[in-house]
Formats: structure tokens, C-alpha cells, sequence
């Protein structure tokens, strides 16, 4: 979206340049992608089109300026009050991101449950749901691939907003949310079952789609995807892990 489409004083997550990116990246920021090449992903091929010189960058959510606009300004002001009475460390937003009219506070780990409680307790906020829980996995070159994302909403203010936690997939553990939303346990399963992010302290963290002796998790970009080749009258449809990638 471009920032002529933004209101007053919002941001949008905007390409950055290799130097912003790496700069981005030293001081702790969030990078959720990775650069690409080419058009749909084939190797060896001789190509007439072009398309394999295509270079796109690894997309980075840029950290948003104050003012942010709209509600979010005083939203965060609420949320920073709510953390400094509650001895959490402003430190454990490690960036806010704007983008198309939605706010996201990329979270330290070790401090998620205690600013969720935040969020759901104080008066000002009154995030009392949390109507989902899932997970991104941004492939093996991207630094701390994997992030668990949780939609908060706030019924009291009508308001809707968004975590993301992001762990390493050797460190894959982020602390379970259901002691304080009771709706995240089956979501967390599935965010398990799926991307292999562990939930500590989950009241029973099992396999919620796949079978219990199921090996690997299927959502992950490294998963194989397998499949058998189909024929047609006159054609044969390889399996998906050996058609070209258009993405």
C-alpha cells in the first residue's frame, strides 16, 4: 500500500534498503522473509523469458514512527502505563509495525504472558479474547524462521491487534498464553502440530490434526511435500514436489 493511502501520521511496513535492512537486522529488528530469485523457482532451465534474472528482496516489517495515528497512539500509551505498573520492561516490545490500517507488537518471549495479562486486565485495554493463535515459518535462510502470531481483540473497545513472537527453529519454544486466554489451547496444538513451535507450559501439547506418531510437521517450508504423479490423456501431472514453484 502506498503511503499516500495511509491516514495522517500511519506508516507502512515500505521496502527497505540492503543497508536499512542490515542495519534493521544488527539493532535486534524483526526480519520476516527472504530474498528470491527468479520467478518460479526453476534451476537449469534454459529461459527465454527473463524472469530468472528477477531479484526480490527478503521483505522486512519496518518499524513504525510516532505518531502512528488513529487509536494506536494512545493504545500504546495505555499498554506502556499498563507494562511500567506491572514491572515489564518496555524492552519487551522489540518493534511496532504498521501496515494496511492494522498495528503489530512484535514481543520478546520471555515477557508474552505477562504482557497479555496486561492487555486483558487493565481497564484501559480489555483485550478479553484472543480468537486465534497460528504460526509462519519464513524458510531455513531467514533468521529466527519461525513466529507464533496471536489476534487479540477487545471487545469492550472494539479494537483488534496483533503479537508475533519470533524463535529459531533449533530454539523453537515460546511460553503457552492459555493460563491467561483459555481459547489459545487448541490453537496452540495445532500451531504445534503444524510448524513444531513447543508452547511451555501447554496443559497438554499433542498432535491435534495429524497423527500422535506423525514425523515432522507439515507446514514447514523444509517439509516435503510429496504426492504421486496423475496422468491425463496425453499428459502427466508430476507430483507437487517436483512442479515449479510459482511463488
Amino acid at each position: 500500500m502506498a503511503d499516500q493511502d495511509l491516514e495522517p501520521g500511519q506508516h507502512s511496513s515500505a521496502a527497505m534498503t540492503s543497508v536499512e535492512q542490515d542495519e534493521h537486522e544488527a539493532h535486534g529488528g524483526v526480519v520476516a522473509g527472504r530474498a528470491r530469485q527468479g520467478m518460479f523457482g526453476v534451476r537449469g532451465w534454459g529461459d527465454t523469458s527473463g524472469y530468472g534474472g528477477l531479484t526480490l528482496p527478503a521483505y522486512v516489517p519496518a518499524p513504525a514512527q510516532r505518531p502512528y495515528g488513529g487509536w494506536f497512539d494512545e493504545l500504546t500509551d495505555e499498554l506502556l502505563a499498563a507494562m511500567a505498573e506491572r514491572g515489564v520492561p518496555t524492552a519487551a516490545i522489540q518493534q511496532v509495525t504498521l501496515d494496511r490500517g492494522e498495528i503489530t507488537y512484535y514481543v520478546r518471549r520471555e515477557h508474552l504472558v505477562a504482557l497479555c495479562r496486561a492487555l486483558r486486565d487493565d481497564p484501559a485495554l480489555r483485550f478479553e479474547l484472543c480468537s486465534s493463535v497460528s504460526g509462519v515459518d519464513y524458510g531455513a535462510e531467514v533468521a529466527q524462521r519461525l513466529h507464533a502470531v496471536y489476534h487479540l481483540t477487545s471487545m469492550t473497545y472494539r479494537r483488534r491487534i496483533r503479537l508475533e513472537v519470533a524463535v529459531n527453529v533449533d530454539d523453537a519454544h515460546v511460553p503457552s498464553v492459555v493460563e491467561v486466554y483459555p481459547t489459545a489451547d487448541w490453537h496452540e496444538r495445532e500451531t504445534w502440530d503444524m510448524y513444531g513451535i513447543v508452547f511451555d507450559g501447554h496443559p497438554a501439547l499433542t498432535r491435534i490434526l495429524m497423527p500422535d506418531d506423525w514425523d515432522g510437521h507439515p507446514q514447514r517450508k523444509d517439509y516435503p511435500l510429496g504426492g504421486i504423479p496423475v496422468e491425463y490423456k496425453g499428459a502427466e501431472i508430476p507430483p507437487p514436489d517436483q512442479r515449479r514453484v510459482y511463488s
